[in-house]
């Protein structure tokens, strides 16, 4: 085998490696999932999320669901206050 050849062999090794444990990583970051209900201004939307802890799923969702409920900064900065109306943990360690 040439010099490249077995560079190559070897990019595509490494290249692989990293892939495969990005994909792990990622997989494992999301211990916590659950459906966030908010009630804003008389509406309720219920979003779900995905993360590494129980309050940046909340909070996900929770803005996620307030996007369309709010409008404008001041709005949205209001419905992302309020407490949720509910929450369901669909996955939880």
């Amino acid at each position: 085998m040439s010099g490249k050849t077995k560079a190559l062999i070897l990019g595509v090794i490494v290249a692989a490696g990293l892939l495969s444990l990005l994909v792990f990583s990622s997989m494992n970051l999301a211990k916590y999932k659950a459906e966030v209900c908010v009630t804003f201004n008389g509406t309720t939307q219920c979003r779900t999320a995905a993360g590494a802890t129980e309050e940046y799923v909340i909070r996900a969702a929770t803005s996620d669901a307030c996007s369309t409920l709010a409008s404008g900064v001041t709005q949205s900065m209001a419905c992302e206050q309020s407490p949720a109306q509910s929450i369901h943990w669909i996955r939880k360690p």
